[in-house]
C-alpha cells in the first residue's frame, strides 16, 4: 500500500502547518478538537516538551480513528538556553521574548507523532537559528505589524522578522515554520511499509 491508500488527519489549527503540508501533495482533512491539553510536567526538560504534548495531543483522538486514516499532531516550541517560549499572552511578552533572542542561537524544537488504529510513530527535530542583535525600533515595527502572539518564540521565520532579523540556520526551515515536512514524509513512507 502506498500513503494514496490512507485518510491523512492533521491536528491542526496552524495555517503554515496546513500550508507545509499541502506541499508534499497528499490529500489531507483538518480536525481539530477543541480544548486539547497542551500541558506538561512542570521538571520536564525544555527539549522533551514539545514531543511529550504531540503525544498528548494524539491520544486524545485515538478513539476516533477508522482503519486507514493517519493522524498527524505537532507541537513547536522555541528553547532558549534551558528555557522554552511558547506563545507570548500580549505584545509586552512578545517584545520581550524577541529581546531575549536578539544576538542569539536558540532552537527550535518540534514534536511530531504520527497515529493509527494499531501504532503510533513520534519524533522530533531540531533546528538552530541565530538572530543578529535587533533593535527596538525593528521589535516595535514586527510586533505591530506582524501580531505574532500565535507563534513560539513570538516570531515567524517566514516573515519580516526572519528577512532582516535570522543571520544563520542549521537544520530544517520548515521545522522552524512549524512542521519538518521533509522528515514527516520520510517517516509516512516507513509507516504504511
Amino acid at each position: 500500500m502506498s500513503l494514496k491508500d490512507y485518510h491523512i488527519i492533521l491536528a491542526s489549527n496552524s495555517p503554515r502547518r496546513r500550508e507545509l503540508l499541502r506541499g508534499l501533495d497528499l490529500d489531507f482533512e483538518i480536525k481539530v478538537l477543541p480544548h486539547v491539553s497542551e500541558g506538561h510536567p512542570d521538571d520536564m526538560s525544555a527539549v522533551d516538551i514539545p514531543l511529550f504534548i504531540s503525544k498528548e495531543k494524539a491520544s486524545a483522538y485515538k478513539d476516533m480513528l477508522k482503519p486507514r486514516d493517519i493522524l498527524i499532531t505537532a507541537d513547536t516550541m522555541v528553547i532558549l538556553g534551558n528555557e522554552a517560549l511558547g506563545k507570548p499572552r500580549d505584545d509586552d511578552e512578545a517584545r520581550k521574548m524577541l529581546h531575549a533572542l536578539s544576538g542569539k542561537t536558540h532552537k527550535v524544537v518540534t514534536g511530531v507523532s504520527l497515529s493509527a488504529t494499531d501504532k503510533e510513530r513520534s519524533f522530533a527535530v531540531t533546528t538552530d537559528v541565530t538572530f543578529k542583535d535587533l533593535s527596538d525600533s525593528e521589535i516595535d515595527y514586527y510586533v505591530s505589524h506582524y501580531h505574532p502572539l500565535d507563534k513560539a518564540g513570538a516570531y515567524g521565520i517566514q516573515e519580516w522578522i526572519g528577512y532582516v532579523g535570522v543571520t544563520g540556520i542549521r537544520g530544517s526551515y520548515f521545522n522552524v515554520m512549524g512542521l519538518p515536512v521533509q522528515r514527516i514524509w520520510d517517516e509516512l513512507n516507513k509507516f504504511v511499509d
